[in-house]
């Protein structure tokens, strides 16, 4: 398995996310891949997705 370098990415948060610390998530973006973690760990592990099998995720959950 390869390593992808997270370090200079710049991570958005969910939109559903709120201060009441609900479960949320954090994307990055404008990479080929895309990287997801929980927000609320943000030095521990981070899921890579393609990209077009991120698109198909979330627009099968809209």
């Amino acid at each position: 398995m390869r390593s992808v370098d997270l370090s200079h990415v710049t991570w958005r948060k969910s939109s559903y996310s709120n201060a009441d610390g609900g479960q949320c998530l954090e994307v990055a973006d404008g990479l080929p891949l895309v990287p997801v973690r929980d927000s609320k760990v943000p030095d521990g592990p981070a899921l890579v997705f393609p990209a077009a099998a991120w698109a198909a995720f979330v627009d099968g959950i809209k």
